[in-house]
Order: C-alpha cells, then sequence, then structure tokens
C-alpha cells in the first residue's frame, strides 16, 4: 500500500488509508542497497508500522503505521537506524536534486580552498623558514579548518551515522583520515613544527567530493516517471448532472456513476464507459499506436485518452487511484524498486575495503608504539596510511568510467540517465521487445500506392494536406515524397469522424473511413471518387536494421522475445522476419509477470519498449531502454533513450556497457594495485601525510585517464 502515498495528490505529509496512515520522510543520507534493507527491514519490526517502501531515487521513504503514531515518533523510529530524516508535506520534493546541489557547492568551495593552500605551500616548499614559515601554516589553517567543516560534511554525517550505530562504511576512514590530517597539522603549526598538511586534507576532499558528485549526477529518475505519467490525466471534466446543467469539476471530485462532457480535443479525467458520441480517441501514450481507435456506446475508454473527432458522453466507471493509468503508475513505482536494491560494484568494494583500511592504521600505530617511536611519531605514521589508502581512487573508478561512457554514447545518440544502468545493462542475458513504436516505427507507412494512377495521387494529396490524422499525415507525407503536385478541389471539408471531402470539378472525392466488410484491416482508409471506391491499406514498417540488431544481440550471447499487447497474429509476420519468438495479448501486467518469472529461473532481462503499458516492464527490467518516440512515462522510466529510426543503438549500448565495467574493473584494479605498493611503503615510515596526499591523488588521475579510453566505447 506504500506506494498509493507516491501517487495520490496529497496537501499533508499523511495519507488515510484504511486504519493506517502512511507518512513521507526525506532521508538524504541514503546512497546503496543496504540503506534501503536497513530502513525498510527496520522499521518494518517496529511497534505500530506495518510497513515502510524507500524510494533512493528520490531519497524518501513512504512509511505505513497506526495513526497513533506521531511524526516525531516516526523520525526517532528512523534516527534509531542512523539516518536523518525529515517529515515531506510535498510529495514532489526532489531531494536527490537538493543533495546535488549541496554536493557541487562543497566541491567548489573544496577546489577553491585547495588551489589557495597549494599556493601558500608552494613558498613553504622553496625553503620559506622561521616566521615566514609559520605565517604561511597559519594563513593554510584558516583557509583549511573552515573548508573542512563545510565541504566534509557529506562524509562525516555518514560516517557519524555509521558508527553510532556500530557498523562502519566508506566515509568512515575518510573522515578519519581528514580530521586526523586536519587535526595534525593544527598541531604543527600550534608548536612551531616544520611541516603541515592542510594541503593534503583539502585536496583529499576535493578529490572525494569531484567523485561522490559524478556517482550523485548519475543517479536514477524512477519518480520522475511516475509524476510524468499521472499527468497524462486531465485536471477535471465537464459534469452533466441530472437537471440537464453542465459544470466543471476537479479530477479528484469525479466518482463513479457520474456522466463527463468530452469534447473534440480534451482528455479524459476518468475511466468510463461510452453513453453516447462516436469518435476516434488517441490512446497512443497507452498502447504506443498511432492510429486513432474507433469508440462507440459500450465501449471503454481510459483517463489520459485523448478525444479527436467529436463530443462524446462518458458515464465514469473509475477515478483517482482506481483508473488503469494509477494502476499502471503503481506498477512502475513498485517494479522500480528491484532497481534501487541492485548492488553496485562500488558497493561490494566498500564491504571489505573500510574495514582492511582501519585494521592497516591501527596496527601501524600499535607496531611503532611497541617499536618505542612515541606518540607523535606513531600517530603520522598511522595518518599517512589512512590518508595513501583513502578510496580516492576507489570513489573515482565507478563514475568516471560511467561519465565517459555516457557522453560517448549520447554523441552517437543513447542518452543514459542512471550510471548505475551500465552496470546492469552489462550483465542481461535476454532481451524482451516491444512491437509497435519499438520494433517498428511506430507510425502508418501507405502500401500500394503506386497503383494509383497520377491524377488519383494528385487528389488524394490534396484531400490530406488539411488534415491531422495520423493516416493522412502518413499520406501526405509518402505522396509529397514522390514529389506529387496536389490537384485542385472546392468545397474541401472534414467531418468528424468520417473523414475529408471534396470536388474535383463536378465530381464528388473523398478520404475516409472504409465502409465495406474489409474493415478487418486495422490501418486502411477508403478513397472514393464518385462510384468508385479504393481501399488504401497501411503497414507499421519496421525499424530499417531491426532484423540485423536482433541477430547482432543473439550473437552476443542475448536470447530476444518479442512481447506485444498486439494480436497473436499480428505478430507473425514480424516474428517471421526477425527470426524472434513472439508472445501477444500481453497487458502490462503479464509483461511483468512475465519478466518475474525470467528472473526467478536466473535471466537478467534488457526490457526495450514504448507505449504506457510497456512502462512497469521498463521499470521492473534489469536494464530498460525506449525510444525517443516513446511517451514521456515509458521514456522516464527507462535507464536509457535512443535516438532516431534505427534500432542499432540497443547493440551499441549493451557493447559499450560491457566495455565499461570492464574498465571499472581495470580501475579497481589500479586502484589496488597502488595501494599494494605504497602501503608497505607508509607502515614502514617512509612516506609522511604530504607525500600520501600527492600519491593518493596521483592514483586517482591514473583511474581518470584509465576511464578517458572509453570515448571510443560507442562504436
Amino acid at each position: 500500500m506504500a506506494s498509493q502515498a507516491l501517487i495520490l495528490p496529497a496537501t499533508d505529509t499523511e495519507t488515510d488509508i484504511g486504519t493506517t496512515q502512511i507518512s513521507l520522510f526525506a532521508v538524504p543520507g541514503m546512497h546503496c542497497a543496504g540503506c534501503i534493507g536497513k530502513i525498510e527491514n527496520g522499521l518494518a519490526r517496529t511497534p505500530g508500522i506495518a510497513s515502510a517502501r524507500v524510494n533512493l531515487s528520490a531519497k524518501r521513504v513512504a512509511i505505513e503505521h497506526d495513526p497513533a503514531l506521531s511524526p516525531p515518533d516516526l523520525r526517532a523510529a528512523i534516527a534509531a537506524l542512523g539516518f536523518e530524516a525529515e517529515p515531506l508535506a510535498d510529495p514532489g520534493v526532489d531531494m536527490a536534486a537538493a543533495e546535488n546541489r549541496m554536493l557541487i557547492r562543497a566541491l567548489a568551495v573544496a577546489g577553491f580552498a585547495a588551489m589557495n593552500i597549494m599556493l601558500l605551500s608552494v613558498s613553504v616548499w622553496s625553503g620559506a623558514e622561521g616566521g615566514t614559515r609559520q605565517m604561511f601554516h597559519w594563513l593554510s589553517a584558516l583557509i583549511a579548518l573552515p573548508t573542512v567543516a563545510y565541504a566534509g560534511r557529506p562524509f562525516f554525517r555518514s560516517a557519524w551515522a555509521a558508527v553510532r550505530q556500530g557498523r562502519t562504511n566508506m566515509d568512515v576512514p575518510i573522515s578519519i583520515g581528514v580530521l586526523l590530517t586536519t587535526g595534525m597539522s593544527v598541531y604543527e603549526t600550534l608548536i612551531g613544527g616544520e611541516d603541515a598538511w592542510f594541503d593534503g586534507a583539502v585536496m583529499l576532499l576535493f578529490f572525494l567530493l569531484a567523485g561522490r558528485c559524478l556517482d550523485s549526477l548519475m543517479g536514477g529518475r524512477a519518480r520522475a516517471g511516475v509524476a510524468a505519467l499521472l499527468k497524462q490525466s486531465a485536471p477535471g471534466a465537464m459534469l452533466l448532472d441530472d437537471s440537464g446543467q453542465s459544470r466543471w469539476v476537479a479530477a479528484s471530485a469525479l466518482r463513479p456513476g457520474m456522466v463527463m462532457l468530452v469534447a473534440a480535443g480534451e482528455r479524459l479525467a476518468a475511466d468510463g464507459r461510452v453513453m453516447e458520441g462516436d469518435s476516434g480517441i488517441d490512446i497512443a501514450f497507452l498502447t504506443g499506436e498511432s492510429a486513432p481507435v474507433r469508440v462507440r456506446p459500450g465501449d471503454l475508454v481510459q483517463a489520459g485518452a485523448l478525444n479527436i473527432d467529436g463530443p462524446i458522453r462518458v458515464v465514469v466507471t473509475a477515478a483517482g487511484p482506481d483508473t488503469v493509468i494509477a494502476d499502471i503508475a503503481r506498477l512502475m513505482e513498485e517494479a522500480a524498486q528491484g532497481k534501487s536494491r541492485y548492488v553496485r560494484l562500488a558497493d561490494r568494494a566498500a564491504r571489505y575495503y573500510a574495514p582492511s583500511v582501519h585494521l592497516l592504521s591501527a596496527l601501524s600505530f600499535a607496531g611503532w608504539m611497541i617499536a618505542g617511536a612515541g606518540v607523535h611519531q606513531s600517530l603520522l605514521i598511522a595518518v599517512a596510511v589512512l590518508l595513501i589508502t583513502c578510496p580516492c581512487a576507489l570513489g573515482l573508478a565507478v563514475p568516471a568510467a560511467q561519465i565517459v561512457a555516457c557522453g560517448a554514447l549520447m554523441k552517437r545518440g543513447v542518452l543514459v540517465k542512471d550510471g548505475s544502468a551500465l552496470e546492469r545493462l552489462a550483465e542481461v542475458d535476454e532481451a524482451l521487445f516491444d512491437k509497435t513504436g519499438t520494433l517498428t516505427l511506430g507510425r502508418p507507412v501507405p502500401r500500394d500506392l503506386a497503383g494509383l494512377a497520377a491524377e488519383d495521387r494528385a487528389v488524394l494529396l490534396a484531400l490530406v494536406q488539411g488534415s491531422r490524422h495520423p493516416l493522412s499525415v502518413a499520406l501526405r507525407q509518402a505522396l509529397e515524397g514522390e514529389g506529387v503536385v496536389p490537384a485542385t478541389l472546392t468545397d474541401l471539408r472534414e467531418q468528424a469522424g468520417e473523414g475529408m471531402t471534396g470536388r474535383l470539378g463536378d465530381e464528388a472525392v473523398a478520404l475516409g473511413r472504409p465502409r465495406s466488410l474489409i474493415t478487418l484491416f486495422d490501418l486502411a482508409a477508403e478513397y472514393r471518387r464518385g462510384d468508385q471506391a479504393v481501399l488504401l491499406r497501411f503497414t507499421d514498417a519496421l525499424r530499417p536494421d531491426a532484423v540485423e540488431t536482433l541477430a547482432e544481440l543473439r550473437a552476443m550471447g542475448l536470447k530476444t522475445l518479442i512481447a506485444s499487447g498486439d494480436r497473436p497474429e499480428a505478430l507473425t509476420e514480424i516474428a517471421r522476419q526477425t527470426a524472434t519468438t513472439a508472445i501477444g495479448h500481453l497487458r502490462p501486467q503479464d509483461k511483468l509477470a512475465l519478466i518475474e518469472r525470467l528472473r526467478a529461473s536466473g535471466h537478467k532481462v534488457l526490457m526495450v519498449g514504448d507505449g504506457l503499458n510497456d512502462g512497469p516492464a521498463l521499470a521492473a527490467g534489469h536494464a530498460s531502454m525506449a525510444p525517443a518516440s516513446a511517451s514521456d512515462a515509458s521514456q522516464l522510466a527507462a535507464d536509457a533513450v535512443f535516438l532516431g529510426d534505427r534500432l542499432a543503438p540497443v547493440a551499441m549500448a549493451v557493447r559499450a556497457a560491457r566495455r565499461t565495467v570492464q574498465v571499472v574493473k581495470q580501475n579497481f584494479a589500479l586502484a589496488i594495485g597502488y595501494n599494494l605498493f605504497a602501503v608497505p611503503l607508509a607502515i614502514t615510515g617512509h612516506v609522511t601525510p604530504l607525500v600520501a596526499a600527492v600519491a593518493m591523488s596521483t592514483s586517482s588521475l591514473i583511474v581518470i585517464a584509465n576511464a578517458l579510453r572509453l570515448k571510443g566505447a560507442a562504436r
């Protein structure tokens, strides 16, 4: 039930759901799959809390709880798990964006301070002595202390929250290293020592913040897909009461049994059944089909559908959270949680890295104390170990590679929205494709025009030039592409639901709905000239490289499958052309169930789709892609969007993702190799904190240089 709080309009922090309430809290300290499990499982064990659901991309948690529990009680329960939380009065608040802004400000401050402290350090390295050296140390301290306090907050807060709960994370050794280095530098400055390492501490923060910013900016935007989806519905509708009077009512006030008056050009605000009228409705946002669907009395219509031709009266059958579009939104929100729980390579490395760093530093301090070096010297060596093993290179290993790869893919027309999607895309072993708008172009293409006489082609062009019907647009584009010149018609007009009519001299001409039994064809129009009638058939053509792309994916080791809502017989020809098995008559929940079955059998699925009905499957897939022609909700639910009419970007993205993961692993190997070489030097006392900071920065630059090789990954 928690997902309902994410789609219902709310004016308060709490939403009533039966005998329980749902409260939303912003939790900016969540960073990984481990945080999700800790919060959801921990809150579920709290008395009075029925369940909790985390949305990692939006940095919030929805808690279903007993009304007796107040927001301060819930906030305390989250705090007991080691996370700061604030009640959210507005479910639309984007905490991820707020965190991005905070990290960018911290990075800017650290970068500015590092440059100035390095300038002061140059004078010290050049041989400044006595009072001059002390003055430069104090100036560095004046810059470094407020910088460390401000720019180090993301790490200090995370580390303190972990320590309070008796656990560790990557931010614990970072915080200890930065604070010890700063503290030792202040001590050396106070006693007039020769060395201070303010530059190392601030430079360390700068590199760490650079990695954290890159990672944060690549965060997911699954919630935006749900928001865009819900905007498809109209804000309200004109209602007809028992007295025959009409009045406008907000969508939130609509109830089953009410009668809506839907004019041509308006969207429906609720699901319903047509009572009166005959019109075409555009449900491309739901099915991806470009051709309008004809509706007559008794037919069902959905919220968000666009009424094209003429006015209709619709009796409401479902409104608000009970509509089809709201059900799909819930499916998308719930399915997206599976991606949030994905454990990234960096998270896996962090599990073992932080405890190892702590142990090495503690053993170094203890060993030198036992050897009689004294507290001061032992502490300097321990700090050097912490600095030289600081996970800057590891922190940059993943986001640096992902940023470069995403930039290369963007130049080739593939927009990747979530860095972790590249890791997931590299792991897929099965690809599911929707048909209409995905394997096909999603727009009608006329057939058999070559059989028409030249004069008829000119008449047709004159008829369709003034219409915006999808079939008319397709005819106009095809005829103009052949260089046809339109005939001169008189009395040209468009009749709602019937088509275009006009006169060629004394002869009546028309283009409209087929009036014969040949309407079995899904896409067809009838051209009438006098007493003669010609059926114009349309097809939804395959993308020009669909066959080659599916074959290439199979050559890369992926199984391919067509999963469509179309009738099975409509899939036969495409299945034959692409040598791919096809399953038809699939509803959104059926596609979702198919992905769940494949996942349960050990497969990692790449979902490629474009319609609103593909939204839940796009959110549930291990990785997902959508064409730029897809609905807004589908584009935002997908991990990547590809441009143009070609399907090749799908295979290209898989290749680039696999290459990116290889480079990430190389970066980890470089970082670990650097540690294997540098750590013994630090433990044996051959490295000062300054040299350690420089070495750490050098390892980060090496990792970045290796990542830049991915500029040619998208080929």
